[in-house]
This record gives C-alpha cells, structure tokens and sequence, in this order.
C-alpha cells in the first residue's frame, strides 16, 4: 500500500518522538496546561528501580505485551492450553495466538474501577487490566469469535458478536458495571469488517493470517517500525470518529491547536498507543514461530494512564490549574494530548536514567521492558498511594478505545 512521504512520517515512531518533544518544550518554557519539576526525578527513579527488583529481582523482564496479564494470579495460562496449541502447526499455532492477542487488545482500554473477573474454576477475582486479560483470554478458548466453533477469530464471529455476549462473558451486571462495552464491541464489530475486505493481508478473513503477510513481505528478520505500520496501515479502519488523511483513518493522532490551523500536518500529534501496545504483544507470537524482531527501541512508550499516572503521582510534571484535577478531560484536549506527550519524552529519560544508575545496557534493557518491569506497574502502586480506588490520577472521558 502505497503512502505519501508525510502519511508514512505520521505513521512512524520517529513522528510520534518529535511531535511530543515539541510540545515538552512548550511545557520546559512555560507554556500549556503543566509544569515539569525535574528536582523530583531521584525518587521516580527509585520507585521504578525498588518496583523492577520486587517482579523481576533476576532481571528476566518479558516484554510489556498482552502475554503478562495471561499470567495474572502466577497461573501461566497458555502453558495450560499447551496440548491444544500444540497440536497445530508452527504457523497455525502462530495464527491463532494473533487471533488471542488481537482481540485481547481490542478490548483492553480501561475497565473502571467497579468491575471485576472472577475465574469460574479457582473462583479467584481480577480487575482492571489483567481482569480484562484473564476475561478476554477465557472469551477466546471458549470460542466465542468464531461462528463454526474453532479456534479461532473469523469475520462472521467477530461482526455477528452482540453487546449481551460480550457482557456475558465478562460477567457485566449492574452491580459489576464495566467501562465502555459498546466502544469495545464496536471495535470487535469494525475488525470483522477490516479482515473480511482485505484477502491480502488476512487470507480466509481471519486476524491470524497477518502473520503469513509479515513473513511474506519481510522474510525472518522483522524490524519493529514494520511491524508497527503493517498495524496502523491494515486495522487503521476499526478506530472510530478519528481524524483522517488521504483516504486513511489516523487512528490516535490528535489536534494540537499551538501547532497549526486544522488540517495542517504539523498541528498533528501522534501516539499509536494500543496499535504500538498490540505490535509490542504480537511480538512473541511470532518470535516463537522462529522470527527476528529487530529495532524495538525504535518503539515508544505507551502514553497511557498508568505511565502518565507516574509521572503525575510523582510531581514529575503538575497542573498549572488547580482546578484541571477535578473537570473532566476528553482525548482530544490539549491537555490530555500534552500529558501524554510528556509521558512519551519521560518514560525515555527514564529508561536512560534507570540504565545508568542499575549499570544495565540498552540491548539487555530495552524500553520495551522498562515498561514492563517498571513504570507500569510503579504507576499502579503511585496511584494506589495516592487513591483507594487506584485509578488515573485525572479525569478521563473515555470510550474504551484510548485508554
């Protein structure tokens, strides 16, 4: 598919890197919605470093990828599904954990803080992201994608899913009330749509076969930016009421009204955050069917409520207005969009100041485990100090397909 030098900039980790370095500046010189006091980085540091030592006191970090949360509870729950998965062939095998992963993601934006998953066979409960980890998990393997009764997500199970089915198997009532089913349904519904009208990419309308693209177009050796843009480019169109340029749906990019008059390419800020957390996640999959995956620090941060959280929690970065804690904040605000563009710039620093004072190199620590080891789950424990539901530290209006 062929892109214009700027889509294909607009569609890069490098554009998202630039664009919030823009606006960190504007913060740094005084301008925007907050102040950056970087007098507190010692003890944001520490918290990260204490945080990584407690999970991974070996320092053998996985990546910060959709596998982690099917872990929740120490219960290592693809091990147990190992005689099904086996059975397949390497590249079968492969297809169906995109299948997992893809639709796993898709419903992963923020549950609130009043619903919960409890697992039928050991009756323990889970909330938040590995509740919506576990759920989505057991949604897959009880074959609720497919309309044949395989293993799989096909076309006609994914856009034939109903709101009732979904709540259902995440156990949604009124006394267990989850966050944005009908953002998450639609984005299931949109998927089906993407995979069924595009046989290049997903053979037999299936996510699955995104990995037979991959290894078609890119061989063995996968850089990550390909991966990335194989992602935006191809379920780009599941994002819905996004902004979009020469024919393509943008998907999280954003309006920055300092930047430039409305459809002026430099007003635009990109973040890619669930399209860069599900590249992250298929990842394993097909490291496992004998892939490389080069360049991923080239990646970014996740600018989500959990790393952001952090540096708010922490006093890295505070409000100018008082005031912002308590009114409600949309995606698309400059505020929300500076936030999230100084997470982007922080969680960088960060891996570089977590490096050096634990003496570890960018290829044994990568930013993609930074996230994982550290300032995701330092982020949760700030915001469980701070507040007893734990939840984001602003106010965020959100439809369950940005955070």
């Amino acid at each position: 598919m062929a892109l214009s030098k700027e889509l294909d900039y607009l569609f890069s980790p490098e554009c998202v890197r630039f664009q919030s370095k823009k606006i960190f500046h504007r913060i740094v010189t005084g301008k925007g919605h907050f102040t950056y006091h970087e007098e507190n980085w010692g003890e944001v540091v520490d918290l990260v470093e204490k945080t990584i030592l407690e999970n991974y006191p070996d320092l053998n970090i996985p990546f910060h990828a959709r596998y982690v949360h099917f872990k929740a509870g120490k219960r290592d729950r693809l091990k147990e599904k190992e005689a099904v998965l086996n059975a397949l062939d390497p590249m079968e095998r492969a297809r169906t954990l995109f299948d997992l992963v893809i639709t796993s993601v898709l419903l992963d934006a923020g549950a609130g803080p009043d619903w919960k998953f409890i697992e039928a066979d050991t009756k323990e409960s889970f909330n938040r992201s590995e509740g919506l980890g576990v759920a989505s998990f057991h949604m897959f393997f009880d074959k609720y994608f497919s309309t044949e009764g395989k293993l799989e997500a096909s076309a006609e199970g994914l856009k034939t899913l109903t709101a009732k089915k979904l709540e259902e198997a995440f156990q949604v009532s009124a006394t267990n009330p989850l966050v944005g089913v009908e953002g998450r349904l639609t984005l299931l519904k949109n998927l089906g749509t993407v995979v069924s009208q595009n046989s290049t990419v997903f053979k037999n309308s299936r996510p699955g076969f995104m990995v037979d693209y991959l290894i078609e177009t890119y061989g063995r050796k996968i850089p990550a930016e390909k991966m990335l843009k194989t992602v935006l480019l191809n379920l780009g169109e599941i994002w819905p009421g996004r902004l979009s340029r020469e024919g393509h749906n943008l998907g999280d990019v954003w309006q920055y009204p300092p930047f430039g008059d409305v459809g002026e390419l430099d007003s635009l800020v990109p973040f890619h955050k669930l399209s860069q957390w599900l590249t992250y996640s298929l990842m394993q999959p097909l490291m496992e069917a004998g892939v490389e995956i080069t360049h991923i620090d080239e990646m970014t941060g996740l600018p989500e409520y959990r790393n952001g959280g952090l540096f708010l929690d922490m006093k890295l970065i505070d409000l100018k207005d008082p005031e912002d804690w308590k009114k409600p904040h949309a995606p698309n605000s400059e505020l929300i969009i500076e936030w999230r563009a100084l997470t982007i710039c922080l969680l960088d620093e960060l891996a570089l100041k977590l490096r050096a004072k634990m003496k570890l190199d960018p290829q044994k620590f990568p930013l993609v485990k930074v996230l994982e080891g550290g300032s995701w789950w330092a982020g949760r424990r700030a915001a469980k100090l701070r507040r007893e539901d734990g939840g984001p530290p602003l106010n965020i209006i959100s439809d369950g397909t940005v955070f």
